[in-house]
């Protein structure tokens, strides 16, 4: 797939103001640091579409980016931020479980890890949430150029490793660098293999 447009389209705090729209949409969360803004702006080949921020946990509300004109790519906020308190995390946190749990036109929701660090107790707690509640997800893990092929393929072994002492099927993942562009074509490749399905679906 080849993206020849990308637009801003809102930002909003609810997620019942959302676009009303009968496109697919798929979503990308992970931890605040993750590298999810540039991920979005490698994919999309706009260095500036997501806002990457010296500080983590700055996106507070979901952010729609119209790709194609074909489907909708959604920025959720970024979950694990401690020193934002207790009630602006409790506040993300329902934003985050209602757009999840009720917006029909979520189609894949995309779990971006740090494929440096061990597995992580928010993310796998996170990933069990999405399987206890039949969400389809995928796991991008992010910042492999941040070391060697080697590491990158250990952790990411031992990640899957740890993933399948809960589940009997693993889900689909992309390892992806955002500097050097890895994992581009595979994710959205993903998303067009998809996106054929939903329309295939809707014409039957």
């Amino acid at each position: 797939m080849e993206i020849t447009s990308a637009e801003f389209v809102i930002s909003n705090s609810r997620a019942d103001m959302c676009p009303k729209t009968s496109l697919p949409e798929y979503a990308f969360i992970g931890r605040s640091n993750v590298g999810k803004s540039s991920l979005i702006n490698m994919l999309t080949n706009q260095p500036k579409l997501a806002m990457t921020s010296a500080t983590p946990g700055k996106t507070l509300l979901i952010n729609h980016f119209l790709i194609n004109k074909e489907w909708y790519l959604v920025d959720l906020p970024g979950y694990g931020y401690a020193q934002r308190g207790k009630k602006m995390m409790e506040k993300i946190q329902k934003l985050i479980e209602y757009y999840v749990l009720e917006r029909e036109q979520m189609t894949c929701l995309f779990v971006l890890v740090d494929s440096r660090l061990e597995p992580q107790k928010i993310d796998l707690e996170f990933i069990e949430w999405l399987g206890e509640n039949g969400i389809p997800f995928a796991i991008v893990f992010t910042k492999a150029d941040k070391q060697n092929t080697g590491k990158t393929k250990a952790n990411v072994a031992r990640y899957l490793e740890t993933l399948q002492q809960q589940w009997e099927e693993l889900p689909p993942y992309f390892v992806t660098s955002s500097e050097k562009k890895t994992g581009r074509q595979e994710l959205l490749g993903y998303i067009e293999e998809i996106n054929h399905s939903v329309q295939q679906t809707q014409h039957t």
